[in-house]
């Protein structure tokens, strides 16, 4: 083939590509309000930035039904580009070449680019908008388990971010959970392993899409969504955000931003947050706000679990990890969910080299039948095992309550908190006063001529021994009990120190951690 007419060719291929299903199924997306994979990737990166690998591939013949056109790309966008600078992988699903189905060839661009990402220590974003497997190809198709396997690989050397923008089932709800944060458009983004009908003719339950697995269902029942926005532009600003506090890899430290500080007079406002009655409420975020640069914490699943807040936040510019028992919900019991959320998130921090900040005001662990039958006891032990197993800096703030075993999973002293520090509101006990008082003193209370006064007094005795910090500091399960204005400051002093931190670790395969 002459030069001329091999670049007549590919000019030809490359419009080919740019068109996907053709521009009749392309207006038929933006009449539904969805944007198509080249308007999704030119959002997210900076401009001028996108390389693409892969364009001319196209799809294997069907093993059932009619051959596929030949439609380059073959129904996904692969390559590498900017966000902000820094380099990422990126996918996007073309939902107008066969719904965006995966085949072998489609799943082949993904896993090549996700080991290319793991050789240059970069991220990867998924755009998913995909009906699934491709089923024409039949048995054939392996392409979701070389992916399954890719990002199992992947995960700890690199951040991995999927973004749900339409439809998505099978094998992307599983590639998507394989990922570490998954982000969801409201109202317009829907996952779920079996759809509706599917569900219809096994068990003769009758829902609907969004009932069965749009963003509000993950996001507030399931847990599986991180983030949700209310537009395609939002969820992408979202993953720029969360990018940001992110390293490229397992061995980059968080990016550093200009140091900033805190609202100005938020730190005075501290000690004024905690009420005096210790069963009265309040809200822990307003805690974060008076202690982080700007007042800004980037929560992660803010309304699964909300009895514990995770998420990202910055002090002196530098990325740090929250995680925090909420009192607005079941005063911050830890509860199976709350128990999973919060060591998924915890572990992840570790895996990226982002210090954990924990404040603490946990009564323990939610009591009850149901919890009991759930697996409180594993779901429990997984905050156990990955505080323990954390290598970064740990600080922890006890703000109030760290009762019985909530004290251990808020990261204690003996868990392997680097510092902890203490409130004088704090009360470190292996329960509140009422309770290990009805249980020491039972006999002694109903022996009693007054049984009400001699409870009250024994309530007192234990309080004055247990209802401050001050005990607990004498016999070092607390670092220092400092006042509420000092607790940023004293932050700042530790991460600065612990920043070379580097513990030696047992010679072994991996922990088996109880999941």
């Amino acid at each position: 083939m002459e030069i001329k007419e091999g670049i007549k060719k590919l000019e030809e291929l490359r419009e080919a590509a740019k068109l996907g299903g053709g521009q009749e199924k392309i207006e038929k997306l933006r009449r539904e309000g969805y944007l198509t994979a080249e308007e999704r990737l030119k959002l997210l990166l900076d401009p001028e930035t996108f390389v693409e690998w892969g364009t001319l591939a196209g799809p294997q013949p069907a093993e059932f039904g009619p051959p596929p056109a030949y439609i380059p790309r073959d129904g996904v966008i692969t390559g590498f580009g900017q966000v902000n600078g820094r380099i990422i992988g990126v996918y996007a699903h073309d939902k107008t070449v066969q719904g965006g189905s995966l085949g072998n060839v489609q799943a082949a661009k993904i896993t090549n680019l996700i080991r290319r990402a793991c050789e240059l220590k970069v991220p990867v974003v998924a755009l998913q908008d995909s009906v699934g497997a491709r089923i024409q190809e039949g048995n054939k198709n392996v392409g979701f388990d070389s992916i399954f396997h890719a990002l199992t690989q992947a995960s700890g050397v690199i951040p991995l971010i999927s973004a749900i923008l339409g439809r998505c089932a099978g094998g992307i709800a599983y590639s998507s959970a394989l990922m570490d944060f998954i982000l969801m458009v409201e109202g317009r983004s829907q996952l779920f392993i079996t759809g509706p009908e599917v569900i219809k003719a096994v068990t003769h339950e009758e829902v609907s899409f969004e009932a069965l697995g749009g963003a509000a269902v993950h996001a507030e029942k399931s847990g599986v969504c991180d983030l949700v926005a209310p537009d395609e532009v939002g969820v992408i600003n979202l993953i720029k955000e969360l990018l940001s506090f992110l390293p490229a890899n397992y061995l980059d430290s968080p990016p550093q931003n200009p140091p900033k500080e805190c609202p100005e007079g938020s730190t005075a406002k501290l000690e004024e947050i905690i009420p005096a009655d210790p069963k009265r409420f309040y809200d822990m975020k307003k805690i974060l706000r008076c202690i982080l640069d700007d007042g800004y914490f980037f929560e992660l699943k803010p309304k699964y679990a909300r009895n514990i807040l995770t998420g990202f936040g910055r002090v002196e510019g530098r990325p740090v990890g929250i995680i925090a028992n909420q009192p607005m919900h079941l005063a911050g019991a830890l509860d199976v969910d709350a128990a999973d959320k919060a060591s998924r998130f915890i572990r992840f921090c570790d895996a990226f080299n982002i210090p954990i900040l924990t404040f603490v005001d946990v009564p323990g662990y939610l009591p009850g039948v149901e919890q009991e039958y759930r697996g409180i006891i594993r779901h429990g032990a997984k905050m156990l095992f990955a505080y323990a197993e954390a290598t970064v800096p740990k600080i922890t703030i006890i703000v109030r309550k760290a009762y019985g075993g909530g004290k251990q999973a808020m990261c204690s002293k003996p868990m392997g908190a680097d510092l902890v520090l203490a409130w004088p509101s704090a009360e470190l006990a292996v329960m509140g006063a009422e309770g290990a008082v009805k249980v020491i003193c039972r006999k002694e209370i109903q022996e009693s001529s007054d049984p009400e006064a001699t409870r009250k007094r024994l309530i007192e005795e234990y309080e004055k021994i247990f209802g401050g910090p001050f005990e607990s500091a004498r016999k070092m399960y607390v670092d220092d009990v400092i006042k509420p204005e000092e607790t940023r400051p004293k932050i700042v002093q530790a991460l600065r120190i612990l920043a070379t931190k580097k513990p030696p670790k047992l010679d072994k395969k991996h922990g088996n951690m109880p999941v």
